[in-house]
């Protein structure tokens, strides 16, 4: 008689590789684990590396929950470099000449976006309109009215001014498009700019530091990964049983 494998119930914290898209991982993560039900709470663009929260079995439930919650990011943006997609997978359809920005004024500019707003997300996103994405209707170069989402930007520093380039670290709601935040940033300097790098750090006090990469993941055996499994219940903020 052939043993069927266990089934695995909790929450992975894994390190996405970058030019991976979540569903990428979430695909070898079901070969790894041989199970179907298995899902994320937010996805990452394939161009952003780090945590991605992964849910295992009866924890799928719990997505609405994880999903809600905030998250933290570094990157880098380049300033001077339009992109149709406003990140480095997009093709540059504008360069300007990037002005001798101080530290003092690119902070303060960043500093407007600190707040309740509503951002319009970008062409080149998964949202569908009438069951199409909005990226495939991007990349035959149409461009259509969409409705703007609440956001709340809770912190964005300035790490390092190289210019063209700066690094940050951004604390932000949920649905929060980090590359169009990039892009208005630009926008705002007068020179334009698209976002370069990014990488999630933390969803809620989920940190990245937790996290397995891909190889870490597939090097352990099934016992050694269920030990490596998060209670639901343990990770959703105020629950209660």
């Amino acid at each position: 008689m052939v043993l069927q494998p266990k089934e695995l119930d909790g929450v992975l914290l894994v390190d996405k590789p970058r030019d991976h898209t979540s569903h990428d991982v979430i695909a070898r993560l079901r070969g790894k684990l041989r199970m179907k039900r298995i899902g994320h709470a937010g996805t990452l663009d394939p161009m952003a590396t780090g945590l991605l929260v992964v849910l295992v079995g009866k924890a799928t439930s719990y997505s609405q929950y994880l999903i809600s919650l905030d998250k933290e990011y570094t990157g880098t943006i380049t300033l001077g470099v339009v992109t149709n997609s406003q990140d480095a997978d997009g093709e540059v359809m504008e360069r300007r000449e990037v002005p001798p920005l101080t530290e003092e004024q690119v902070k303060a500019a960043m500093g407007t976006f600190l707040g309740d707003q509503y951002q319009t997300p970008p062409m080149f996103s998964a949202i569908k309109i009438k069951g199409v994405p909005l990226y495939k209707l991007a990349r035959k170069g149409e461009e259509i009215a969409r409705e703007p989402r609440f956001i709340r930007v809770a912190a964005w520093d300035l790490n390092r001014l190289a210019l063209p380039e700066l690094d940050f670290r951004l604390r932000c709601t949920k649905g929060t498009y980090v590359r169009a935040l990039a892009h208005d940033l630009g926008q705002k300097l007068g020179c334009g700019a698209h976002l370069s790098a990014l990488r999630r750090t933390a969803t809620d006090k989920l940190t990245v530091d937790q996290a397995l990469t891909m190889e870490q993941i597939e090097a352990l055996s099934l016992p050694e990964l269920e030990q490596r499994l998060l209670n639901a219940r343990s990770v959703v903020p105020g629950f209660v049983a």
